[in-house]
């Protein structure tokens, strides 16, 4: 005797609203994607782009007002005493960049702060030294480690951390659904470590990435890291399915676009450079520009932020695992006594069930592979 498999109109039209229903979420990460990354990127103008010209007298005065007056808004031109006060405002990333002026002009900038914020500088007191017909010279007093001459291989750290943090939350929230919150945060927690170790490997021995403070750099790499996972575990209670996308949209698509890396907040439209104050991101690119090459300067601000993204991780990681119980006693107050012995399997129980969850956890996994 055969057995036919039903193939027609509903089952069709059943498996056509399945497949809608999860195309909806890559259609979504592309439109977040192009918002976020085109918004962010596409058109790079200065705004209150801090810059300081040297001197004390009338002819440094009306060059700073020139300046000031020409960028209509696009630069925050001061006059500083001397070139070591220009020097020690760069250092502390009060200023990015220092026009001193004379027969042989010469411009200071600190490329650590920002290679393409240094670049925009640059540009600029190109043309003012071109109008007088002096060539000028450029001192980097904060020039980055020599295995990262972009400046930018902490933003590409930045991504390899939240890729192996965020793919751990999809295994964690897919897979490990069916593991005690307290197991699950607990294997965030040493994800966060393995990811972290990895990251600062790149970073130093690898890459060489960093010359200097290899230990700080694992610290805010996991303090980092920890954050993530703990934030996106907590989530997966209440977002599901849904989680990868939430993931994305905090750790992806607001958070690498404000966090400095490519373009300072100065080169941004304003809703990125408002982030960039407090997303986890930016606290972990300024926190290891500023252990690396600054001193330690506003380092302690940065791990701030890292801190309260941390804690507000683990607080939802409580708030989930409180839900998590209340809904399981809630699922055993409204099962009848006895009622699973006397009608069998239910179609939520046994094997049927791990295969839901199994079947569920690959979609999850599968969506995280999109990323």
């Amino acid at each position: 005797m055969e057995v036919s498999v039903s193939t027609g109109p509903k089952a069709t039209s059943g498996a056509l609203r399945h497949v809608l229903g999860h195309l909806l979420t890559p259609l979504l990460m592309c439109v977040g994607m192009g918002l976020a990354y085109l918004g962010a990127f596409h058109a790079p103008e200065p705004h209150d782009l801090r810059v300081d010209v040297v001197g004390s007298g009338p002819t440094t005065q009306v060059l700073a007002q020139t300046l000031q007056d020409k960028g209509a808004g696009a630069l925050d031109v001061r006059t500083v005493t001397d070139r070591e006060a220009a020097v020690a405002a760069l250092r502390e990333q009060s200023s990015f960049g220092a026009y001193v002026p004379g027969e042989r002009p010469e411009l200071l900038v600190a490329s650590a702060s920002s290679d393409t914020t240094a670049m925009a500088v640059e540009k600029l007191f190109t043309k003012v030294a071109a109008e007088r017909d002096a060539p000028l010279k450029v001192t980097d007093v904060a020039p980055v480690a020599s295995g990262d001459p972009t400046g930018q291989g902490v933003f590409f750290l930045l991504v390899a951390l939240s890729i192996g943090a965020y793919a751990s939350v999809a295994v964690l929230g897919g897979a490990g659904a069916v593991l005690p919150m307290r197991i699950r945060a607990f294997l965030a927690a040493g994800m966060s470590f393995v990811v972290s170790l990895i990251g600062t490997l790149f970073a130093g021995p690898v890459f060489h990435l960093v010359d200097q403070g290899l230990g700080g750099v694992w610290a805010l790499s996991w303090l980092y890291a920890a954050g993530i996972l703990l934030v996106g575990v907590g989530l997966h209670t209440f977002l599901r399915r849904w989680t990868t996308l939430g993931v994305m949209v905090l750790f992806v698509m607001l958070n690498f676009t404000s966090s400095g890396g490519i373009y300072r907040p100065e080169l941004q439209p304003g809703f990125f450079g408002a982030l960039h104050a407090f997303w986890n991101g930016a606290g972990f690119v300024e926190g290891v520009r500023g252990h690396v090459y600054f001193g330690g300067h506003a380092l302690g601000g940065h791990v701030l932020v890292l801190a309260l993204w941390f804690l507000a991780g683990a607080a939802l990681v409580v708030v989930a695992g409180i839900t998590e119980t209340r809904r399981a006693r809630g699922a055993g107050a409204d099962a009848p006594a006895g009622a699973a012995s006397e009608a069998g399997p239910g179609p939520g129980s046994g094997s049927e069930a791990e295969a839901r969850s199994g079947s569920e956890a690959e979609e999850e996994m599968e969506e995280a592979v999109a990323v």
